[in-house]
């Protein structure tokens, strides 16, 4: 009887074994970090920007799926969901909090937390917006890459001028509830006396809004329309291009696949580079650099 209950013991043990192992050496594994992506914009438009931000990730050893994880929110232009999104995301307590050239979501992401890193990329001065204490020395929780396409404001009408020399009257469209809308119409109005020019200011937040800007800028014969930088009007460059022509109000924007799809023109930084930039930032975190001493990149020509 004691040999049989030894063999029964024995076999059962031996049934187990091969369950048991793979249990604990997959309970040793440590767990993936995960990204908290945020944006104010749309997948569908910035899915060629995603891929470059995956690049970035990679120059610093992450490769989504593999040994890292990112979870993503968009707004979808509805800027006034960022802060919920944001709030999200500090709860589920990622490892960092990415926000590529979404000057919105940035600040949503700042007001959430002050503990989880976060990596920006914005088109304004980040000292200016209350994201870092200085360019050398960002301090807090926050650091990343600016390409500074607000202050280009000047720059893109002077370009226009040259472009449309009898020109004279010109309209910057900008999205009220975004912080870099300011920074862009200083730029503007600095420049547009001394080209001799007249800039109005229209505002559009909604596919509506849009149309009835571009009706507004026929109406006052406009001779072409700046199109201020923005994570929703990004996501609307189809839209913009074909009322552009359907009013005949040239128009230009910053990102080079503006006039692709049928605007006049685009004048503006690399945005392609600072979604890598903005990856590789957010891999050197996950390695375990401080943002408080992880100096920003700023970029405002290239």
């Amino acid at each position: 009887m004691a040999i049989g209950i030894g063999r029964r013991q024995f076999i059962f043990a031996l049934g187990i074994t091969p369950v048991a192992w793979p249990l604990v050496a997959r309970a040793q594994q440590p767990a993936m970090p995960v990204i908290g992506f945020l944006h104010a914009g749309s997948p569908e438009p910035n899915a060629h920007f995603l891929a470059d931000l995956r690049q970035g990730l990679s120059g610093a050893g992450y490769v989504e799926g593999q040994n890292v994880t990112i979870e993503y929110r968009w707004a979808a232009g509805q800027l006034n969901r960022l802060p919920e999104m944001a709030a999200d995301l500090a709860r589920r307590n990622v490892a960092v909090i990415a926000t590529p050239l979404s000057t919105q979501a940035t600040l949503a992401a700042k007001a959430a937390t002050a503990t989880i890193p976060i990596v920006f990329g914005s088109g304004g001065d980040p000292v200016a917006l209350g994201l870092v204490a200085s360019f050398s020395r960002p301090g807090g929780n926050v650091t990343g890459v600016s390409i500074m396409t607000g202050g280009l404001a000047g720059k893109r009408l002077g370009v226009l001028r040259e472009l449309m020399p009898a020109a004279t009257r010109f309209a910057v469209l900008g999205n009220s509830h975004n912080a870099l809308t300011d920074e862009t119409l200083k730029g503007l109005q600095a420049n547009a006396g001394a080209l001799g020019t007249h800039v109005d200011i229209l505002y559009a937040g909604t596919d509506s809004e849009i149309e009835e800007a571009f009706t507004t800028a026929a109406q006052n014969h406009t001779d072409a329309v700046l199109i201020a930088p923005d994570e929703f009007f990004t996501s609307q460059i189809a839209q913009l291009a074909t009322l552009s022509l359907r009013h005949a109000v040239p128009s230009t924007y910053v990102i080079r696949e503006f006039p692709q799809v049928g605007g006049l023109m685009s004048y503006g930084p690399d945005l392609a580079n600072a979604y890598r930039e903005t990856g590789n930032y957010t891999g050197r975190v996950l390695k375990g650099e401080k943002p408080a001493d992880l100096r920003f990149h700023s970029r405002p020509n290239s």
